[in-house]
């Protein structure tokens, strides 16, 4: 047998594959990044500096501010902090008042500029407020900074409710009874005059009795409060309706005399007084007529110029 040929292979170095350099990117200075954004803006990198020095005086300012009023620092120390804020900027330049219609704005100002030119901590909002509620006129009044130059003061105002006669003077009083102001019997606005030594603390009670029976509201002239406890109401037809006492069976009373006036018509006919204290019956008394001696007269009816119905 022939032996097999061997076949010999030759080895070449190993070619390795080529490999591009890879290309750099070119860097972008931080410089010119950041002048493009700016570029971009809206404003000016000028007044963006100004803003940012503006936030940190107000940083720096509120937080002096905040140490010197809400930290209880010391008097000595907190009146230094107080005035660097003042310093800063932080003083009182303005007053803004809201609310005010019929109080003089001058009065109000007079309290709250005795602080202009103050450090915003040395404010004393609460001794503003005090002082302002000394006026009749002011029910409630907030008093607030408005950083960096700004006091703020809102006020709310009291509203007439009705006129009291008392010792032959004239005066607004609001619903409570409070005293607003002085006023003439030849300006008298059109609001309920009540009359008797007591009768502006009960302005509510017949501000309720009236808005019942808003049929008879604007022919009511005026009402006397008797004895501290009770309603003589006057109407502008002259005639006077005595009520019990009691805000419950007043109510009831007038609106009974209410119905009575809607089918019988009995004002302007010539009555002078309607007494209806007795819930069980009405007793009227004509133009002219004497009146009753005594409530038991009264009661009875017929007697002394008195007519039951």
């Amino acid at each position: 047998m022939t032996a097999p040929k061997k076949t010999t292979i030759k080895r070449g170095p190993a070619k390795r594959p080529t490999v591009k350099p890879r290309q750099k990117k070119p860097v972008k200075k931080r410089g010119s990044m950041m002048q493009a954004l700016f570029d971009a803006l809206p404003f000016s990198a000028r007044t963006i500096e100004r803003g940012i020095t503006a936030s940190t005086v107000l940083i720096i300012g509120g937080t002096l501010i905040a140490v010197a009023v809400f930290a209880g620092v010391p008097g000595f120390v907190g009146t230094q902090l107080a005035q660097a804020a003042g310093r800063a900027g932080f003083q009182v330049k303005r007053v803004e008042v809201t609310g005010l219609d019929r109080l003089e704005s001058q009065q109000v100002y007079q309290v709250a500029l005795k602080e202009h030119a103050m450090a915003m901590p040395l404010v004393d909002l609460d001794g503003i407020r005090s002082e302002l509620m000394q006026y009749s006129w002011i029910s409630d009044a907030r008093v607030s900074r408005r950083l960096p130059d700004t006091l703020v003061v809102d006020v709310v105002e009291r509203k007439p409710a009705a006129i009291w006669q008392h010792n032959q003077k004239l005066s607004l009083v609001d619903v409570s009874g409070v005293v607003l102001e002085p006023v003439s019997a030849n300006a008298m606005p059109d609001l309920p005059l009540v009359i008797g030594g007591q009768a502006n603390e009960q302005v509510a009670s017949l501000t309720e009795l009236m808005e019942a029976v808003p049929a008879l509201k604007s022919a009511i002239a005026g009402a006397t409060w008797v004895g501290n406890r009770r309603w003589d109401l006057r109407f502008t037809s002259g005639e006077v309706l005595s009520l019990p006492a009691g805000q419950e069976f007043a109510a009831k009373a007038f609106a009974h005399f209410a119905r009575l006036e809607g089918t019988e018509r009995l004002l302007g006919r010539g009555f002078a007084r309607f007494d209806m204290r007795d819930p069980k019956r009405m007793f009227v008394r004509r133009q002219g007529e004497k009146p009753a001696t005594g409530p038991s007269s009264t009661q009875e009816g017929g007697d002394n110029g008195t007519t039951t119905l």
